[in-house]
């Protein structure tokens, strides 16, 4: 199986920046889209990027142009560099990853615990 595990969240005041890791472990045959999103008690979880394995991006409208994801797969690592964060930008994030551990497998969403973001006004 594939175990994702987040790290890099913390508090930081608004216009400050993080960066998000999640590092994918076990038994991996391939990662497709590894993505991250994130949630607010009471809300919808939400996109926030994505990424595939050949490196095209997709960015929420809420951060474009703030936050860059970025993925080494030699690492089997994904990255989302937050800029100019905004109170707003507050919730626990979370890695996603499409993998498979098999071959011959089907692809499987596969959900970091979560990471939490806090952004201070």
């Amino acid at each position: 199986q594939v175990q994702l595990v987040e790290s890099g969240g913390g508090l930081v005041q608004a216009g400050g920046s993080l960066r998000l890791s999640c590092a994918a472990s076990g038994r991996i045959f391939s990662i497709d889209t590894m993505g991250w999103y994130r949630q607010v008690p009471g809300k919808e979880r939400e996109l926030v990027a994505t990424i595939t394995s050949g490196l095209s991006t997709n960015y929420s409208d809420a951060v474009k142009g703030r936050f860059t994801i970025s993925r080494d797969n030699a690492k089997n690592t994904v990255y989302l560099q937050m800029n100019s964060l905004k109170p707003e930008d507050t919730a626990n994030y979370y890695c996603n990853a499409r993998a498979k551990s098999l071959r011959f497998g089907s692809y499987r969403d596969v959900w970091g615990q979560g990471t939490l973001v806090t952004v201070s006004s």
